[in-house]
């Protein structure tokens, strides 16, 4: 809840305008005058001018600055903008000259003071407007958040969906062109940089269905992506190809997706590569698991670099 004071003053700050404004007012006209000037109805003044007129002993100044301060205090929002004027001109009083000789030294500490309990109050309501904005902030964040997390698990749920049909679709062309789309969503959807889109490079003899390469970036490291879809294991014969074209680009890593695994022979020859570059190999069927289980791509790859670099084996599963 917010202290804003001009919507309602507060009782000390009502009962120290009600000695201070009488003392800012030399004279009883000069009181009428101040509301006025505030803005103040001339229905609300009109029976205090009529008193001045007909019985001014009866107007007395401390009297009639309660009763009209109070009136426009029970006025609530109609009365807004002549109780920000009355608080403005009392704040900013300066010319106490203006005063009574007796009644100066008392006005500048009653101004002194009210001004004291107006920057309090400020600071109060600018701390609670404060922490509303920042609470409002984070409720802003916390939505943005829950409803990226949100199109993060659809947009997952829609590439494991695609990915899976992929095992029940017979053409291989078909196949092949489903397999690049779905391979560089995968990637980028995981936060892995594609600087080469997945795209395929030709069908090959003796049983292979697609291959398929891309160029990716983790971590700072580039890596050449190769997919294989055979219905049988991969041998040497099929994964070393790949590992000449990695050499060929300084610096570059191997990572080797297989629909059907890899022979004994495939993962040794990745094996001795180790020795000059790092080669991990993974099938599509634990990517397929990875999703299901809401395993990040980024963690899979990381734990398969690791047992590569610590444990030379380039085919953990």
């Amino acid at each position: 809840m917010t202290l804003d004071i001009t919507f309602h003053y507060p009782p000390e700050l009502m009962s120290l305008l009600i000695d201070t404004v009488p003392k800012l007012c030399k004279s009883k006209e000069d009181l009428l005058l101040f509301f006025k000037g505030a803005g103040v109805a001339r229905k609300l003044l009109a029976p205090y001018d009529l008193l001045l007129e007909t019985n001014r002993d009866g107007f007395k100044k401390y009297q009639v600055t309660r009763e009209l301060l109070t009136t426009l205090n029970e006025s609530g929002e109609k009365s807004l903008r002549e109780r920000r004027e009355v608080l403005r001109r009392v704040t900013e009083f300066e010319n106490f000259s203006a005063c009574w000789e007796g009644d100066q030294l008392k006005a500048k500490g009653l101004v002194a003071e009210i001004r004291q309990v107006v920057n309090i109050k400020d600071s109060f309501t600018r701390m609670a407007q404060e922490r509303d904005a920042e609470r409002r902030q984070h409720q802003v964040q916390k939505r943005a958040e829950t409803e990226a997390l949100q199109r993060k698990q659809a947009e997952m749920a829609e590439i494991q969906r695609d990915l899976c049909a992929l095992f029940g679709e017979a053409n291989p062309q078909k196949r092949g062109k489903a397999l690049e789309g779905v391979l560089n969503r995968l990637f980028k959807a995981h936060g892995i940089l594609v600087r080469e889109a997945f795209g395929r490079r030709g069908i090959d003899s003796e049983g292979v269905i697609e291959q398929i390469d891309g160029v990716v970036e983790m971590d700072g490291q580039t890596y050449l992506v190769e997919m294989k879809w055979w219905e049988k294991p991969l041998g040497a014969a099929e994964v070393s190809p790949h590992i000449v074209r990695v050499f060929s680009r300084a610096g570059a890593r191997a990572i080797i997706l297989s629909y059907s695994g890899f022979t004994d022979a495939a993962i040794a020859t990745c094996r001795d590569a180790l020795r000059e570059r790092l080669v991990v190999l993974g099938t599509l069927q634990e990517i397929v698991t990875a999703l299901e289980q809401g395993v990040d791509l980024r963690s899979l790859l990381a734990r398969k670099i690791q047992a590569a670099i610590l444990d030379k084996n380039p085919f953990v599963i």
